[in-house]
């Protein structure tokens, strides 16, 4: 990508969008170009084959999708599942069309089978059924993956694929039920603190295995991706370390500055006992991520507080 190519950005002020257009900035890419929701309507097929002839972006950087934590994901999977098949598919059949250079695909970590070998491979993709909860984005992700992979085989095009590990960072949702598991701590911890409770209640045991991953840390890998990595095969982005929820949750409670208890609901659901990735593909190509959690949950806490 050159200073002036002409760059665009799905989704930018969502937590990975947000990261990804800031740090573009950050390195003096003058030529961004980025829709609200309100200005694109990206389900809208029509509306998307306008913009892209009327923009006509040379890169893409597919970051706009339905994203929940377990319960989002429990209630709403038709949701999940005909939003971002209608966006993904909207936005990569666009971008052939309009012959752009190269696209990234953000998908996720949850595309992997619930029980397959810790770290998790590239390769295990499709060998095993997914965890139930979110099953719906599940799929769709994967969906997003084979269009690419088959828009490459087909057409010739340079459309690529990263999963990342569990995300955080400015800009998340931090709503009550309908967000991951780190930023509602955030919030359920702060709002705590701020009643003077003497307890706060966390979904499932606490003994699931979870591995987190900054979203500037994320932006970082994609564009690092973007400038060095050009196959079809998906490519994993973490951190390479994971910790429990328990652990998790003491560690928010901490830097939130919560003095009470934790109690663990365990009638609610764990989800996936443990996900961590498997990163030595993207480390062999010379990627290493660099903002450790504390330091990265520090940072949230203080944004969020402003906001």
């Amino acid at each position: 990508m050159k200073i002036n190519s002409r760059i665009y950005v799905a989704g930018h002020r969502g937590l990975v969008g947000s990261a990804i257009y800031r740090l573009l900035k950050k390195r003096g890419f003058e030529n961004l170009i980025i829709r609200t929701h309100s200005e694109l309507e990206l389900m809208d097929a029509v509306a998307v084959q306008n913009f892209f002839e009327e923009t006509k972006p040379e890169f893409v950087f597919l970051a706009a999708a339905k994203v929940g934590g377990i319960h989002a994901n429990s209630t709403y999977p038709a949701d999940f599942m005909r939003e971002n098949l209608l966006v993904q598919t909207n936005v990569i059949h666009e971008s052939w069309r309009n012959d752009v250079e190269k696209l990234m695909f953000l998908g996720s970590s949850c595309i992997y089978p619930k029980l397959c070998p810790q770290p998790i491979s590239e390769k295990s993709l499709l060998t095993g059924e997914l965890e139930p909860t979110n099953e719906a984005y599940a799929l769709a992700k994967i969906a997003g993956i084979k269009t690419c992979q088959s828009y490459n085989q087909q057409y010739g095009t340079n459309f690529i694929s990263a999963m990342p590990t569990n995300l955080y960072g400015i800009n998340d949702n931090f709503h009550p039920e309908n967000s991951h598991v780190l930023p509602a701590l955030i919030r359920r911890f702060h709002e705590a603190k701020l009643a003077d409770s003497e307890s706060v209640s966390i979904w499932g045991t606490g003994n699931p295995r979870r591995e987190f991953l900054h979203s500037d840390d994320l932006a970082d890998a994609v564009l690092f991706l973007m400038e060095n990595y050009n196959d079809s095969e998906i490519v994993n982005v973490g951190c390479g370390e994971d910790q429990t929820i328990r652990v998790l949750a003491e560690t928010i409670s901490e830097v939130v500055g919560y003095s009470g208890s934790l109690v663990f609901d365990s009638s609610r659901p764990d989800g996936t006992p443990q996900k961590m990735l498997d990163i030595s593909k993207i480390r062999v190509l010379g990627w290493r991520p660099e903002i450790t959690l504390k330091n990265g949950l520090k940072q949230v806490y203080q944004w969020y507080t402003e906001q």
